[in-house]
């Protein structure tokens, strides 16, 4: 284990926890650097098909930038991957899923905002409440009104109120809201239904959906670049899937 986070493969899950449960996982400079270097060695491992991120305990997820390490140090740097080395991470077609074992706030909400499914025990708390204390939610902003209807993300930005893990899922932030004794089981669900899929679609289907946001018009999308797309077109596991389909039996993905 290193000093702020831990990593265990699972199959083809990687579970990256934050272990800072004694500030309620907040992030410091080492351990943002020490998420970055999970994420990068996620993305290069062929043999992982998607990532967990969660935190240590029962109390949060992580609560964003430890600000008594700010105030000592007078900054919090962050890596060019960006808050937890995911949240300018925009090259990663490999799917994430945040398990929210409690309150994520500021960047934790960014974090979770940076993630691609979300699954919450039901006490946590969510929100970017960096206005109250003198500080803005920054790539946190730029998130959240890309997931939210305008005055619905201002009403939650610029109060910096917390709202609950069910208001999150009515929300369409979390996908899965459940009680803590169900919580472990309902993420590694979360992760079979994943891994059920072939992991080259997976990258394609997440490239695409990315890149194709980010275009003006759906013609453009269309018209778009997807590397992930022409690979998996060209993979064995494309093969595969028609073929296991017309024997009636389940497809073997090997990531080829």
């Amino acid at each position: 284990m290193n000093n702020h986070i831990s990593t265990e493969r699972r199959g083809r899950a990687l579970w990256i926890t934050i272990e800072r449960p004694e500030v309620r996982n907040a992030l410091n400079p080492p351990a943002h650097r020490e998420l970055a270097a999970a994420f990068d060695a996620y993305a290069a491992d062929d043999a992982l098909w998607v990532a967990v991120l969660t935190g240590r305990g029962d109390r949060a997820f992580c609560v964003g930038s430890d600000l008594k390490h700010r105030v000592e140090a007078g900054s919090n740097e962050t890596p060019d991957t960006g808050f937890a080395g995911l949240c300018e991470r925009y090259d990663l077609d490999k799917p994430v899923i945040a398990a929210i074992n409690g309150d994520a706030l500021g960047g934790g909400l960014e974090t979770v905002l940076a993630c691609d499914l979300a699954v919450a025990v039901d006490t946590a708390r969510l929100g970017l409440p960096e206005p109250r204390v003198g500080l803005c939610a920054h790539g946190g902003l730029h998130r959240l009104i890309r997931h939210l209807p305008g005055k619905t993300a201002s009403r939650l930005a610029l109060t910096g109120k917390l709202f609950s893990a069910a208001e999150g899922k009515a929300m369409h932030l979390v996908n899965e809201v459940v009680p803590r004794d169900a919580f472990e089981a309902c993420v590694e669900a979360l992760v079979e239904e994943v891994t059920a899929c072939a992991p080259l679609a997976l990258r394609a289907t997440k490239q695409m959906m990315q890149r194709g946001l980010s275009a003006p018009d759906v013609k453009a999308a269309f018209a778009g670049d997807y590397p992930a797309y022409r690979h998996m077109l060209a993979s064995e596991d494309a093969r595969e899937g028609p073929l296991a389909f017309s024997q009636k039996r389940p497809p073997v993905w090997t990531g080829r």
